[in-house]
């Protein structure tokens, strides 16, 4: 972690965190805040179409991004988006199937990226959508961007769709390390393009979502997670030196000191497996983290829900910390529970 960047008088309290100023309060936001748990998402993805459908249409994107905000009054707005844009600007074929997920084709593990012919352009939408957001937002909500890690979008890339242990991808990555680190360098310049396109258009800070970085051993993890992600953050912050970058490593585990220390991300996102107490131990006093509560005790409910926000809050109680859950919400989270989280952290019930 590099110096942070001054805290601003004007910045709200989420980008405050970010940072480095621990809040009384800590601000919350929730990963997949916006999507299927609401009611309105699915009347509008009802009214519009598929997921691509929407991701590419700004205005329904834009008024997608906001309706957490409207809801429940979060500290923080993500944008309404996928991390397989970039595959799909770098000239793969990208559809959702419906009950089964993403798909790109062809898949890497039969095809040549250098036989792909990139569009930068598939990308204009998401830029859209980011200036209407950016636009409605009152100043005390902080807006983040994100993109996906190298490592865990070449995943897609190569699989052409997600799978449970990543093992065509880890065998590439194995087998043929000049070919999958092409594959890599092409998800790093697209990315860092995409991201400073998105602080271009409005957005105040950014996460890298490695949601497959748990898979990785320690020599591998090394490799493809920390080094991608320390060249992002790197020509990230020569475009945008004062824009604060989250790094997302689900599953880093004991790994969260080396990710964080090579990758000088500005704050680190912990999911559901790691001990916050443990986190605190370990982490830089002055880095600030966010998380992780279990997304299915926030299903639960009740007293296993009341508990798990309450270990939280201790744990990092004399750190900069922004509450959030371990993962994505779930699409059949109750939204009284979800009111109930945000009341509970800011001490309201």
């Amino acid at each position: 972690m590099d110096s942070p960047a001054p805290v601003r008088s004007s910045d709200p309290p989420l980008l405050a965190t970010l940072r480095g100023r621990r809040q009384a309060v800590p601000p919350i936001w929730l990963m997949r805040q916006a999507g299927r748990y609401l009611p309105e998402y699915r009347a509008l993805r009802a009214d519009k179409g598929g997921f691509l459908a929407l991701a590419t249409d700004s205005d329904a994107a834009a008024e997608i991004t906001l309706q957490p905000i409207r809801r429940f009054g979060f500290d923080g707005s993500i944008l309404f988006s996928d991390i397989l844009m970039v595959p799909w600007a770098l000239g793969q074929d990208l559809s959702f199937v419906a009950g089964e997920g993403p798909r790109l084709a062809p898949p890497l593990i039969e095809a040549r990226l250098e036989d792909f012919i990139a569009h930068p352009e598939r990308l204009e939408p998401v830029y859209g959508t980011v200036r209407r957001v950016a636009a409605a937002l009152s100043p005390a909500v902080t807006f983040l961007g994100f993109a996906g890690s190298p490592w865990t979008v070449a995943t897609y890339m190569v699989a052409g769709q997600g799978s449970r242990d990543q093992a065509r991808t880890r065998g590439l990555a194995y087998s043929d390390t000049a070919r999958f680190g092409a594959i890599i360098d092409a998800i790093i310049g697209m990315t860092v393009d995409y991201l400073a396109a998105q602080i271009d258009a409005g957005v105040h800070a950014v996460q890298l979502f490695d949601s497959w970085a748990g898979s990785l051993s320690p020599a591998q993890f090394e490799r493809w997670v920390i080094a991608p992600n320390e060249a992002i953050v790197s020509a990230l912050r020569a475009r945008h030196p004062t824009v604060p970058i989250i790094g997302f490593p689900k599953g880093a585990g004991g790994k969260l000191p080396a990710y964080v220390a090579g990758t000088r991300v500005d704050a680190v996102g912990l999911d559901e497996t790691v001990d916050p107490h443990w986190a605190d131990r370990v982490l830089p006093p002055e880095l600030p983290v966010q998380g992780n509560l279990d997304p299915l005790a926030l299903i639960a409910g009740g007293a296993a829900l009341d508990a798990g926000i309450d270990r939280i809050l201790d744990a990092f109680a004399g750190r900069p910390h922004i509450f959030n859950l371990g993962h994505g919400i779930d699409q059949h989270t109750p939204i009284a529970h979800v009111e109930h989280l945000i009341a509970r952290v800011r001490g309201e019930g």
